[in-house]
């Protein structure tokens, strides 16, 4: 599908009010719930997850929705779509309850497997991120729009993006061999889906997450970090790809802007 002028305006109007949402949430009290996999749940995130499935749902009616908040659906009906937009409605709610302004709305188009589109909007900084596969990666801020490129050839001192909410020894070993090869490491500490932005627009050059995600983590970031230049990959250096299997949950992967970075022999 050739993503056209208007269905992109109209994701980025959605992805735009459901920051709104968020924002009239985020200047209350802030009350948690917690899901059947202990991750919280907060008024924001059903906010906005309303938003945007209806949003989507008047933009492009023959298309179907998958968020993180939506029902489990069965994974014959899901694995029959061949395209479809995949939502994290608050990516980062560890960050919204914590107030550090981290968290984001993330939306992806999903065609056979391969996010070719996606759209982050940052509610607190108001700043906005787009990238298909046909028309590279942009970055919207202050109203104003502007191109956006990874950062290649890397070059010292590498920039690794660290989770604020997950670090785990697995990492701190890969950020150890790759320091060994490389010498010296800038270690950028950024929440949510904001470290794909980040390699994107060239201000980090690689991030590195061992443990679990869900496929709406990393869709729309994926799209727009492929779309400037760069790429996530799983440790075999295969490209992730979406709704593939039963599960939707993600393995280990490494997003990096440099793509002639060693970073295979950093791994275990």
């Amino acid at each position: 599908m050739l993503l056209d002028e208007t269905i992109r305006e109209g994701v980025i109007a959605i992805a735009n009010a459901a920051a709104a949402e968020i924002l009239a949430v985020y200047e209350q009290p802030i009350y948690v719930e917690r899901k059947g996999d202990d991750s919280p749940l907060t008024a924001a995130d059903l906010a906005s997850h309303h938003c945007i499935v209806d949003g989507l749902a008047r933009l492009t009616p023959d298309i179907p929705v998958l968020s993180e908040e939506s029902a489990v659906l069965p994974v014959a009906e899901r694995r029959a779509w061949t395209r479809f937009w995949l939502v994290d409605p608050l990516d980062g709610t560890r960050e919204f309850v914590k107030r550090n302004g981290e968290f984001t709305v993330n939306i992806a188009l999903i065609e056979d497997g391969v996010a070719v589109f996606g759209v982050i909007q940052a509610p607190v900084p108001g700043v906005l991120w787009w990238g298909d596969l046909a028309h590279g990666a942009y970055r919207r801020a202050d109203g104003g729009e502007t191109a956006m490129e990874v950062r290649s050839p890397a070059v010292a001192p590498i920039r690794v993006a660290a989770s604020r909410s997950h670090r785990d020894a697995r990492t701190e070993a890969f950020m150890a061999r790759m320091a060994a090869d490389l010498g010296e490491l800038e270690d950028v500490t950024v929440g949510s889906s904001l470290k794909f932005c980040r390699i994107a627009e060239g201000a980090i050059d690689i991030y590195p997450r061992f443990g679990p995600t869900s496929e709406w983590d990393t869709a729309a970031g994926q799209a727009i970090l492929e779309a400037a230049g760069g790429r996530v990959l799983d440790p075999q250096g295969r490209p992730f790809r979406y709704n593939q299997r039963d599960t939707l949950l993600n393995g280990d992967f490494v997003a990096l802007g440099d793509v002639h970075m060693p970073w295979q022999t950093w791994c275990d």
